[in-house]
């Protein structure tokens, strides 16, 4: 099993390519299709993960794995394909957020805990018999007014842990994603401080639990100013924070950090991690998870229409041409005009 998860944990992190984040929940997905003007069915869901899944070129060349939700990983294509046949067939890997979102922490106002622990064994091997490799939970960290706490840091980093350990045992390689969220109006100073300050507690439990490192791959945020901050960094300051921290923080041991855009626009997730790739070099594989970073130019240009399909491919492989080459370090501004 061990060497089997490395292996995976390896090719998720494959040089040049990155991980697809297609997990919205279903509410999730119903406001982003509405923005479109798409009625949120099980069929116009399908029709468009399908599309982004059979955007070959860009599956094949940039798309290392597909992180899915529930009904996704159960559903079939229009022509009865599964849609983890599809994915796998294009090369890429499978893989499934096994998380049941956050709720309210008690006795931390504002703040919150991500739940599921409960029964994730069992639907740990339910995923796996359906082709699931690896795992996503994601655990989401607010800056704010006495904003984090330190009950609110140890709780999500304990419940990592948790999971990851329950990953490996069931035989998935879990993604760790403790998220800073970029709401609000905090410094860059301050998502340096707290991204460093949680990083440091989840792999303390990640050591507690005994969760063996080489089997695991990090989801972090970059560090990056607040959306509502009067001062925004410029991407060589964001890039070089970034990489400051994490080498004071995650283990060489890691096979890779896949970073969450985090509501970045599509260009600057780009440029951040081309940028940061330039810094090597570093102990771990630097990557992309991206989600909206990578559908929402394809989910305009698609609209739900049938006769736009190939529109809304052409745009997503775009957004995956881009970030392949930001993971190997040899994207340019240039290239987002090609």
């Amino acid at each position: 099993m061990t060497q089997s998860l490395q292996h995976v944990a390896q090719a998720m992190v494959a040089p040049g390519k990155g991980i697809l984040a297609a997990d919205e929940s279903t509410a999730t997905i119903k406001r982003r299709f509405q923005s479109v003007g798409v009625e949120s069915t099980e069929e116009n869901r399908r029709d468009y993960r399908e599309m982004l899944f059979r955007s070959s070129e860009a599956m094949r060349r940039d798309i290392s794995g597909v992180i899915l939700y529930d009904e996704t990983i159960r559903q079939k294509a229009r022509d009865g394909t599964l849609l983890v046949g599809i994915i796998s067939g294009s090369g890429a890997l499978p893989g499934i957020k096994v998380d049941a979102g956050t709720k309210p922490l008690p006795f931390c106002e504002g703040e919150r805990i991500t739940e599921g622990l409960d029964g994730l064994a069992g639907r740990i091997a339910e995923y796996v018999a359906l082709g699931a490799k690896f795992a996503k939970w994601r655990a989401v960290i607010e800056i704010g007014k006495s904003m984090p706490s330190y009950n609110c840091i140890n709780a999500n980093a304990h419940a990592l842990a948790r999971y990851a350990a329950l990953c490996v045992t069931g035989g998935l390689v879990p993604i760790v994603e403790p998220e800073v969220l970029m709401d609000g109006d905090h410094d860059i100073d301050s998502c340096e401080r707290v991204s460093e300050w949680l990083l440091k507690e989840v792999y303390a439990q990640l050591f507690y639990a005994k969760v063996p490192l080489e089997e695991t791959i990090l989801k972090p945020n970059m560090v990056i100013a607040g959306a509502k901050c009067p001062r925004q960094a410029g991407r060589a300051e964001v890039a070089e924070r970034t990489v400051k921290m994490l080498k004071r923080c995650v283990p060489p041991a890691v096979p890779g950090i896949v970073f969450l855009s985090g509501g970045q626009s599509d260009e600057d997730a780009t440029a951040h991690l081309a940028l940061m790739n330039k810094l090597g070099p570093l102990p771990w594989k630097l990557s992309f998870s991206y989600g909206r970073a990578l559908q929402a130019a394809a989910l305009k240009a698609w609209s739900g229409k049938a006769d736009r399909l190939a529109a809304g491919q052409k745009a997503f492989s775009h957004r995956a041409r881009m970030n392949g080459a930001a993971a190997r370090g040899t994207w340019t501004i240039e290239m987002e005009r090609t």
